[in-house]
């Protein structure tokens, strides 16, 4: 497979190489446990390791790769008790969100919410496409709840998330239980009630959980 150019535009080296890298990580190119060989990536996008290096700093930073002294760097491993940890956290930060959309969201945002969300039940037989638009849907009431402390941390929370792409996403049943809960949600954020939309959220990360364990 022919590797990708890399521009020094508009982004710095280092980091089209951790965004590179970052979705070799989500494709499994690189698999969890495994050595980073940075003498070969290197060689391969055609660039000096110092750049491969700051970008590696930056995946670490995120919770995808983990530096080990004297041996370099290993896509991290992710252990049902990380993975315990990440869904907890999503579950507090985003039922919070919920709750605060259901509360201020304008109409105009709830129906950005409710188009995302209809795209989301067409694709309930289009695997890649559904994890898009789930993401995209949670991304979106994020932005809406409009605390970018917060958005900050699910962003890198679901980037350690997305290690364990056996997620719960690919059980059999989960994709229309998800899109269930998704309904759920909505329904509730219309309603404008905020304590249901933050309990339908945080069941849906707790099925989820059950899903992936």
């Amino acid at each position: 497979m022919p590797m990708p150019e890399l521009s020094l535009s508009p982004r710095a080296l280092y980091q089209e190489v951790a965004e590179l890298l970052r979705q070799r990580i989500f494709n499994r190119e690189l698999a969890p446990g495994s050595w980073i060989d940075e003498l070969k990536l290197a060689e391969e996008y055609g660039i000096s390791r110092t750049p491969l290096r700051e970008a590696l700093k930056v995946l670490a930073t995120e919770g995808l790769v983990t530096m080990k002294v004297r041996r370099g760097a290993y896509v991290t491993e992710i252990s049902d008790s990380d993975l315990t940890d990440v869904y907890d956290l999503l579950a507090l930060l985003e039922s919070d969100a919920a709750s605060v959309v259901a509360q201020k969201a304008s109409a105009a945002q709830l129906q950005e919410l409710q188009t995302l969300h209809d795209e989301l039940e067409r694709a309930i037989d289009q695997r890649e496409l559904f994890f898009s638009l789930n993401e995209a849907f949670h991304m979106r009431l994020l932005e809406i709840a409009n605390n970018r402390w917060r958005n900050q941390v699910v962003a890198d929370l679901r980037k350690v998330m997305k290690l364990n792409r056996h997620n719960s996403l690919l059980k059999t049943g989960r994709i229309a239980e998800s899109l269930a809960e998704h309904r759920a949600i909505m329904a509730a954020l219309v309603s404008r009630n905020a304590e249901a939309s933050a309990q339908c959220m945080r069941q849906h990360f707790q099925n989820g959980l059950e899903a992936a364990a």
